[in-house]
């Protein structure tokens, strides 16, 4: 049974924006869930010389069969909690293909 978890979505004028909170040097790179409205991103990267930002374009390129060039760390850079945007994707289409209704709801870390 699937149950809806809802996260702080965008719109924006030429797609979406949302919150995510990156945990590095994680097991696995996956969606680990939403909480208090912010996606959790596990990577397998360190933070280290931009690595771990570079892995979550690749990985939210990836999962949303977009170009890395149509994603943007719009805010916290070198923080662990970020702001991205993506070009050319409704908010609809960004929840379903994150999965983020399947998606479990994560434990603060």
């Amino acid at each position: 049974m699937s149950r809806e978890i809802k996260f702080n979505i965008t719109a924006a004028n030429r797609g979406t924006a949302f919150p995510v909170k990156v945990i590095t040097r994680a097991s696995k790179t996956e969606i680990a869930g939403v909480s208090e409205g912010i996606v959790k991103i596990r990577l397998t990267a360190v933070p280290v010389d931009g690595k771990a930002n570079e892995q979550l374009i690749d990985f939210l390129a990836e999962q949303l069969h977009v170009a890395k060039s149509a994603i943007e760390i719009v805010a916290g850079q070198n923080d662990s909690k970020k702001m991205i945007s993506i070009n050319g994707l409704s908010n609809a289409e960004v929840e379903q293909r994150l999965k983020l209704n399947d998606a479990h709801t994560a434990a603060d870390d």
